[in-house]
């Protein structure tokens, strides 16, 4: 399995660790609270999954996804 000096990664980035944990924890919650019936929190849930897909969008911007100048691949 070879990794090329040019390969930008596969989300192994802050921006995409953040944006993946933000959107696991809303589908676990969101889960959770359709099992209890609760339809205001599942929504809410709905609403903190497109917050943690903004929230990595904006971090990649910014300079921390895999291709960002302040992102700094480990080596394996």
């Amino acid at each position: 399995m070879s990794n090329p000096i040019d390969d930008p990664g596969h989300g192994h980035s802050p921006a995409a660790w953040t944006a993946v944990v933000i959107m696991l924890v809303a589908v676990a919650l969101g889960t959770l609270f359709f099992f209890f019936d609760m339809p205001a929190l599942v929504w809410a849930s709905a609403g903190l999954l497109v917050i943690g897909l903004i929230v990595g969008w904006i971090m990649a911007k910014a300079g921390y996804g895999a291709s960002g100048p302040k992102y700094s691949p480990k080596a394996h």
